[in-house]
């Protein structure tokens, strides 16, 4: 349907930033022959867990996290334990005055992870450096991929569509959400690179989104998530200090039913919705498209992670159902 009048776009909010970024020099030269990856090894026979954070250079949350538990001195059970830095070059740009700004330098790192793209002449600083992490990506065995949110949403794991991506989810118990989708429309993220997203591969990966930028809640809730992927793994010692425990109750599943991308610059919702709203009335009015209505398709429909001024061409919200 065609909307007789259009809403006004809503001012831009002052994000408050209550992190500093934290001091990456002991961890830039890694170990591991790719710059800003630390693998520690166990010397026991066991998974290879990559823990990334930074493949968005403003979100601190998760670089603070993997800081603290190098500094702690972490080292796996058994296996080994790689600890990751991504975006380095948009890190180093951060500024608190403007904190939206250092997302990436020319592209988002978490669009590129299509092999044709990486196997092919295209170059941007973040296609290059997905071309540098990919051997030791391709070692993983499991990927907790860390991430925090610019609007407001309560904290969820995505898990991609696989079934084994959706087990190791749940079984890692936190955030207390997980969300199976199929990614965007404007590129492949890094969960849903080919060894993580083949149906014949066992390689599992699962990216959380711990909270809002630039709040001490999120770095708590990223240290929770990498406790319940260690011990999952069964790679943390028991009762291991450095790691805190899991105290929510088992998460809740909701699958994608559809993406929203804005097809055009002045995508505006019908009220500052935050993720994890649940809309109870099919065909509610969600957004205004240039001239097209967005309507929920159906009752109790969950939004996920609406962008509040999402860019033509990117994702505006995705709608789920739960599944218990």
């Amino acid at each position: 349907m065609i909307a007789s009048a259009s809403l006004a776009l809503p001012p831009l909010p002052q994000f408050a930033v209550e992190l500093t970024p934290p001091d990456l020099s002991p961890w830039n030269a890694g170990n591991t022959g790719i710059e800003g990856f630390t693998t520690r090894d166990s010397g026991s026979p066991g998974p290879h867990l990559v823990l990334v954070s930074l493949m968005h250079g403003n979100e601190l949350a998760g670089a603070i996290a993997l800081d603290r538990l190098l500094r702690a001195d972490l080292r796996p059970a058994r296996g080994k334990l790689t600890f990751g830095f991504a975006n380095l070059a948009a890190f180093r740009r951060f500024d608190a005055a403007e904190p939206v700004a250092s997302r990436y330098v020319e592209e988002d790192l978490n669009r590129v992870w299509d092999p044709a793209w990486l196997e092919g002449g295209r170059r941007s600083l973040e296609i290059d450096r997905a071309r540098d992490m990919r051997p030791l990506i391709d070692t993983a065995d499991a990927l907790l991929d860390l991430h925090s949110m610019l609007w407001p949403s309560i904290p969820l794991i995505l898990c991609g569509p696989t079934a084994r991506g959706r087990q190791l989810a749940q079984a890692v118990g936190t955030p207390g959400l997980v969300v199976s989708d199929a990614g965007h429309a404007n590129g492949r993220r890094l969960i849903d690179y080919a060894p993580f997203s083949n149906p014949h591969t066992a390689q599992r990966a699962i990216l959380v989104e711990a909270g809002q930028h630039w709040e001490e809640p999120t770095v708590a809730a990223t240290l929770r998530a990498i406790g319940g992927m260690m011990r999952t793994l069964g790679m943390a010692a028991k009762n291991e200090p450095r790691l805190p425990p899991v105290t929510e109750d088992p998460p809740s599943l909701a699958e994608v039913t559809a993406v929203i991308t804005a097809s055009t610059g002045s995508f505006t919702f019908t009220r500052p919705f935050r993720g994890g709203d649940l809309i109870p009335r099919r065909d509610t009015l969600l957004a205004l498209d240039g001239g097209i209505e967005i309507r929920t398709p159906y009752d109790d429909c969950l939004l996920i992670m609406p962008s509040l001024r999402p860019s033509r061409g990117h994702t505006a919200v995705r709608l789920a159902r739960r599944m218990g």
